[in-house]
C-alpha cells in the first residue's frame, strides 16, 4: 500500500483538451502523469483507434461529414467506417448525448474543432518519442472496449491489441503497461488462452452485474488472472452526505485477495458532496483508502498531490 499513488491520465488531459487526442496525451505527459490511458476500438478495415465509445457521435462531426451512415439507433459506429474516413472527422470536446452542448461547460470550447482521431500505433509512437526526448518512462493503460460486441462483428479485439502492443515493445510483466477490461471472462482469456504476461486490471461498475465478482470468493478469482481492481471510487467508501466517508468493505476485501486498487474517475468538475476540492478528494483516497493509482481528468492536480505525499513518506 502506498500514500503516493500512480497518476493515470484519464483519456489524456481530458479536463483541459478533448479526450483521446494526441494533443491531450502530450499535455498529460507534460503535466506529470505516470500512465496515459487508451480506450481501444476497431475500424471496419481492422485498424485500432483510440476512442472511448463504440460510436462517434458525442465527440466528432460524423453526422455532418457522413449523413445517412448511422444505424437504426441513430448512432454512427466506428466499426462501420474505414480509417481513411475517420481521418476526415474533427474531434470536439465531449457533448451531452444528442445535444450540441458540452458535457462539462467550463472545459475546452465545444465548438473548437482543431483535433482528430489517432490510431493506437500513432499514440504509442508519440509516447515513445516523448519518453526518449524527456528522459522519462511514462506508461500506457489500454482498455479492451466491449470485446463481446467486437466479436459479434468478426473482430478479436483482445488478440489484435496484444499483437500491436507486442510489435511496439510491450509484452512482459515488467513493461510499463496495464491492460484493463470490464469483461471478466475476456480478461481471464487474455492471461490464460492468449498467454499474455502483461499486468491486467479488472474494471468493475456499480451495477448488480458485478455483485458476485465483488465478494471475497469473487475477488480471489479475479486475483488468479488480474493484478488489480478498477472500481469507481465511490465503491471504496461509505458516503454519508457531506460527512467524511469511511472506507468501504470492498477496499479491505480487494487487499485481502492481493489486488491493487486503481479507482476511476477523479475530476474537478464533478466532486462528491463530502469533498470541497479535487486535492482533498485525492488525498483522502491516497491516505485513508490507500489506493495504488488514480484515474484523473486533471493529471496536474493528481501529480501535485502525489508529489506532496511522496515528500512525507
Amino acid at each position: 500500500m502506498t500514500s503516493a499513488p500512480l497518476v493515470i491520465a484519464h483519456r489524456g488531459a481530458s479536463g483541459y483538451l478533448p479526450e483521446h487526442t494526441l494533443a491531450g496525451k502530450a499535455l498529460a505527459y507534460g503535466l506529470g502523469a505516470d500512465y496515459l490511458e487508451q480506450d481501444v476500438v476497431a475500424t471496419r478495415d481492422s485498424k485500432l483507434v483510440v476512442l472511448h465509445d463504440l460510436y462517434l457521435d458525442d465527440v466528432t462531426d460524423v453526422a455532418r461529414r457522413f449523413p445517412g451512415r448511422n444505424r437504426d439507433d441513430g448512432r454512427h459506429y466506428v466499426i462501420d467506417f474505414d480509417l481513411a474516413e475517420l481521418r476526415a472527422l474533427t474531434v470536439f470536446e465531449r457533448r451531452v448525448p444528442g445535444a450540441a452542448t458540452a458535457k462539462y461547460a467550463a472545459r475546452f470550447p465545444a465548438e473548437t474543432g482543431v483535433l482528430s482521431i489517432a490510431t493506437l500505433e500513432e499514440e504509442l509512437r508519440l509516447i515513445h518519442g516523448l519518453n526518449r526526448s524527456m528522459r522519462r518512462t511514462v506508461g500506457i493503460y489500454p482498455e479492451i472496449k466491449d470485446p463481446t460486441w467486437h466479436r459479434k462483428h468478426g473482430v478479436d479485439l483482445a488478440r489484435m491489441l496484444l499483437d500491436e502492443l507486442r510489435a511496439l515493445g510491450y509484452s512482459r510483466a515488467e513493461d510499463p503497461v496495464f491492460v484493463q477490461c470490464f469483461d471478466a471472462a475476456e480478461l481471464a482469456r487474455v492471461k490464460d488462452a492468449l498467454g499474455s504476461q502483461l499486468r491486467l486490471i479488472q474494471l468493475v461498475g456499480t451495477g448488480a452485474d458485478y455483485a458476485s465478482l465483488l465478494t471475497a470468493p469473487g475477488l480471489r478469482q479475479v486475483a488468479s488472472y488480474a493484478h488489480g481492481l478498477g472500481p469507481h471510487y465511490s465503491q471504496l467508501v461509505a458516503e454519508k452526505g457531506r460527512e467524511r466517508p469511511s472506507v468501504a468493505p470492498l477496499a479491505r476485501l480487494a487487499r485481502a485477495a492481493g489486488l491493487q486498487l486503481h479507482p476511476y474517475t477523479f475530476r474537478r468538475d464533478e466532486l462528491p458532496a463530502y469533498a470541497g476540492t479535487l486535492e482533498e478528494l485525492l488525498e483522502l483516497f491516497a491516505v485513508e483508502v490507500g489506493v495504488d493509482a488514480v484515474f484523473c481528468d486533471h493529471p496536474d492536480v493528481a501529480a501535485r498531490v502525489r508529489d506532496e505525499l511522496g515528500k512525507v513518506q
